[in-house]
């Protein structure tokens, strides 16, 4: 929990389409109970007398480390205000992000019932990639303005396929993700198979607590290079194969197939066609294939299973 935390106090400081894969369960009789707590809103409407009330409701916002003072500057610093004005024009309201945390957290509370209900709390990180969505322990905190959409101009210096990780879209995806952190089985090896399992593994967490998310949300890729994917899986398998990179080590392949990139590199002509981390995608369709085979096997065991067993027991064979 405390790493997590100070991630996020880091980040403080420092300034729809067809559903490829739906899994189908009822939640609706599940009880999820809690009201998303505007905290950004609280923070930026206060006045310098209010802090002690709001350090005594979040107190693991405000580190005893410093003095009020860092606050009541936060209050008036222009950069800040301009982050909260932007903020409150896209999310005024949170009526529809309460609706879709709610499904979230049912779909939680079927698949994993000891998990509690967390607080959730929306804050301001001045746009700390880090710290966009962290699910940890009893908190889920949202950092609202790293979801402003990606033509938001406070994100012009990121690349443009990194752009698309600032849709309103992506909470849900990444909420799932940081979920996923400490649930599923590292890898036992630095394989490519293996970090693809790995990835693959969080992929398909969100096709059963994210059910109604489109896939290429899940995976934060544009729809058009979602579809590349899928209409040349069989190509993107065969070179993987032919070039024996499976049971390679090499980390060059991280680089190549799962690293964060506009691309991936197969050297070849298509690679500018491709999107990055095609690995991660592979890597899901091996899951999926291996959850469709095994249809009683508990996700707690799924994502805790030897990534070559996995393998191996998935039948998996690239759609042609």
């Amino acid at each position: 929990m405390k790493k997590y935390i100070f991630l996020f106090i880091t980040g403080f400081f420092i300034f729809s389409c067809k559903k490829e894969t739906k899994q189908e369960v009822d939640v609706s009789a599940i009880p999820v109970s809690f009201k998303v707590e505007r905290f950004d809103q609280k923070f930026y409407t206060a006045e310098p007398g209010d802090l002690e009330k709001l350090k005594d409701e979040y107190p693991f916002l405000f580190p005893e480390m410093y003095a009020d003072t860092v606050w009541t500057n936060k209050l008036k610093d222009p950069i800040s205000r301009e982050l909260f004005n932007e903020v409150q024009k896209k999310y005024a309201s949170t009526e529809k992000l309460e609706l879709q945390i709610e499904d979230l957290l049912k779909h939680v509370k079927f698949y994993f019932p000891e998990k509690k209900i967390p607080r959730v709390i929306t804050v301001i990180t001045e746009v700390d990639v880090d710290a966009k969505a962290i699910f940890v322990d009893d908190y889920l905190f949202i950092s609202l303005d790293c979801y402003l959409g990606k033509e938001h101009r406070f994100y012009e210096t990121f690349p443009e396929y990194k752009r698309i990780e600032f849709e309103e879209s992506q909470i849900l995806p990444d909420i799932v993700s940081s979920f996923s952190y400490g649930k599923i089985a590292s890898p036992k090896d630095r394989t490519l198979l293996s970090l693809m399992i790995y990835k693959g593994k969080e992929l398909y967490l969100k096709d059963l607590l994210i059910p109604d998310v489109a896939d290429f949300d899940k995976i934060a890729y544009p729809e058009d290079k979602y579809k590349w994917c899928q209409e040349n899986e069989a190509e993107i398998w065969s070179n993987f194969i032919e070039n024996k990179l499976l049971f390679d080590s090499n980390p060059k392949n991280e680089q190549r197939f799962l690293s964060d990139a506009p691309f991936s590199k197969f050297y070849l002509e298509i690679d500018n066609e491709s999107p990055g981390r095609v690995g991660a995608w592979i890597g899901w369709q091996i899951v999926k294939s291996y959850a469709e085979n095994h249809p009683d096997v508990k996700v707690q065991e799924l994502l805790a299973l030897d990534a070559r067993k996995l393998f191996e027991e998935s039948k998996y064979k690239p759609k042609k």
